[in-house]
Order: structure tokens, then sequence, then C-alpha cells
């Protein structure tokens, strides 16, 4: 039996526990009741249970046989502040929070593969099940790593997963090298000096500084960076004021920028303090830059790419495993592990659905099997017994 079909008689049971999650969200770095609930089935089925792994993480580990290998499969279980309009039955029941970007999919996708696991032990070697908490942007990656993830849970090779709506159900799509960007935050607080809004020349007015700053940014993009290295700057945030009458003394431009390389990062960071000092400076204000480094480059392993293809075509068909997705401008914090252990993310259709992070979005269902099987047998074919 291959591990779709037996996990497929667990799917009305998965069914429930992505229900529940989805109904009962919780944002990053609180999911307490949802690592409560990952923890309470890891138990059941005999796996051993690590709390608390960088705040709220879960890591459960199985072992099969006397293998030295050992592997990690990781799924993020953090909602969205947002409102949920989808109007299910097991909607959010949580006001502004929700499950918008299929990360109760994903939990529920990799506790599938922790219960097949541990029934059928068909490996040889250890599994460590990495329930991660605050992907969205909020560090959860990182602090698990800080909390030393790896040395104590090593692994060889580690895989992630994610849903991807208006993609065929069961297809899968993935590319080797740079596949989801890396991804910062920045404010810059444009410092003049403020006066009556009848008396500009009595100040210095960094709102108008401001503005020349968000326009000179984008030259850093378009003459600071080689034409073959992709990147996006968007200033998508301008405060500045609170009255019709007065120039403020403060404004503040925050924004993401996006890249495929640390290297391009860095000369971005590079170009905005320089270009918003310079601008700054040309307006007799002053510019100080805050850049925060949320997500690194996600880049796939050569040797783990292939084989998370291979498991992939074997449950859903070579023809329906895409090989060379392009390169996304989303960023993804499974990134900062992949940096420190070779590993490999995937793609998984889910059908019809309006768009992640969409107050619409609905996670399929019907995708369990085909996630929680791609897993258990990448587990079952890089641990495979008597190798």
């Amino acid at each position: 039996m291959q591990p779709i079909e037996k996990i497929r008689e667990s799917h009305a049971e998965l069914t429930e526990v992505r229900r529940t999650l989805h109904a009962n969200p919780e944002i990053g770095m609180a999911e307490f009741a949802t690592a409560d609930l990952v923890a309470s089935k890891l138990e059941a089925w005999g796996i051993e249970v690590h709390r608390g792994v960088g705040g709220t993480g879960v890591v459960g580990v199985l072992r099969g046989g006397n293998g030295e290998r050992s592997i990690g499969l990781r799924a993020d279980m953090d909602a969205l502040p947002m409102q949920e309009a989808t109007g299910v039955g097991y909607a959010s029941t949580k006001a502004g929070m929700m499950h918008a970007c299929g990360h109760d999919g994903h939990t529920t996708m990799l506790l599938g593969a922790a219960k097949y696991l541990a029934e059928t032990r068909n490996f040889n070697g250890t599994v460590n099940f990495i329930f991660q908490p605050g992907e969205e942007g909020c560090g959860g990656a990182l602090a698990m790593l800080k909390d030393g993830l790896f040395q104590r849970f090593p692994c060889n090779a580690i895989y992630g997963m994610h849903n991807r709506p208006n993609m065929p159900l069961g297809e899968f799509a993935i590319r080797e090298g740079a596949t989801a960007a890396g991804g910062a935050f920045f404010d810059i607080v444009v410092e003049g000096k403020g006066a009556h809004g009848a008396r500009p020349e009595a100040s210095i007015d960094p709102v108008l500084a401001a503005c020349h700053i968000g326009t000179a940014l984008q030259s850093i993009i378009s003459r600071n960076l080689s034409p073959r290295d992709t990147a996006v700057l968007s200033i998508t945030k301008i405060q500045g004021g609170d009255a019709f009458n007065i120039i403020p003394q403060k404004a503040v431009l925050s924004g993401t920028a996006r890249f495929f390389r640390r290297e391009v990062a860095q000369q971005i960071e590079d170009g905005m303090r320089r270009v918003a000092a310079g601008v700054a400076a040309g307006f007799g204000a002053t510019a100080e830059v805050d850049w925060r480094l949320i997500f690194a480059p996600t880049v796939n392993a050569p040797e783990q790419t292939a084989m998370v293809v291979s498991v992939a075509q074997a449950i859903s068909g070579t023809t329906k495993v895409d090989t060379n997705k392009a390169p996304g401008m989303g960023s993804e914090d499974f990134s900062f592990m992949m940096e420190q252990v070779p590993g490999a993310y995937i793609q998984l259709g889910i059908g019809e659905s309006a768009e992640l992070h969409n107050q619409l979005y609905n996670f399929n269902d019907d995708a369990i099997p085909y996630g929680s099987a791609l897993y258990a047998g990448v587990v079952e074919k890089e641990l495979a017994k008597g190798v």
C-alpha cells in the first residue's frame, strides 16, 4: 500500500483537526492552544514531544531502526491578524484573526505524516517533526534556531511545503536554487523643523523631504543593482503630521525590500542609507534608517530538490510536477533553517481558491493526503531500510 492510500484512511480525522485549527487561529508567537493540540496528537501516537522550542514551537522525534541519518520536516502554525469573511461552518471564532495563509493545513499535513510514520515505522533513522511558530514576519524560525534547534535535533536535510491556491489539486511545483525572495522591513525617520502651515519659510518640511526620498529610493533598483539581480523596493506607508495647518517635526516612510541574494540585500540597505541621508540633507533635514532583515532568500539545494521531486512524481505522476517553477517575490522564514541545513521547499496545489492573505481564502481539505504523503514518502525514501 502506498503512503497516500493509508493516509486517506485517516482523512476524516485529519480534516477535523484542520478545521479545529482553522476555527481557533492564533497569531505569531502566541500559538499556545495550537501547540497543545499538536503536542497531544504526537504524544497519542507514541512520538517523543519537546514543547516550548523557540517560544511556542513543538518538535516531535520519531526513531526507526538504528540508522544514524536524520531529517527534519517543518510546518508553520501561525495565523494572520485579519478578519475572516468565508462564512464556512468552521470559520474563525476569534475576531481579527484568521488562517488566511493555510498554516492550519500545513500543520495538519505534517501531523498526518507523523501519524502514518508512527504506525508504519518503514524507515531507518530519525525524523524530527518541526512545528514552527511565528512565520508571518514574527521571527519564529530564528527563535527556534536561537533555542538550539539543530543542536538539540540534528538534521542531515530538511523539507518544507506551502499550499498554492489556483494550482490544480495534487500538483507540485519547485525549482532548484533560489525559489522565494529574502525580505526586509524598513522605517526611515525624517526629522525637520515644525512650523505653521501658513509660514513654510520658518520650517524644514520633513513631509516634502520624505516625498523626495521615496522617489529617489527607486533609483537603487534601477541604477545601483545589476540588471541580472531581480529586486523590489516598495514604500508601503508614509506618516507625517496630524493637522491641516501644521508642518510637522517628523515624517516616517516604511516599506519592504525583496531580493534573491544576501549581497543584494546589503547593496539595497547601503543605498537606502546613502540616498535617505543625502536627500534629507538637501532640504536641511536629517534621515535615520532602521533596516530589519525578516527573511533570508529561500534556496533549494540540488540533492534535496531531486529527492522531493522524485517523491512528488511517485505520488502525482511526472506530468503533475513542475520542476522549473518561476521564483516568487514572496518570502518564507524557513529560509533561515535552510541556510544551516540543506533542504528543499515545494509548492502543493490546492485547486480553486481565493488568494493567500485574502479574507475569503480557505484551505482545501482534499489536499491533506497529498501533503502528508509527500512528507512520509521523503522519509521512507531518504531513510530507506537496508541503506
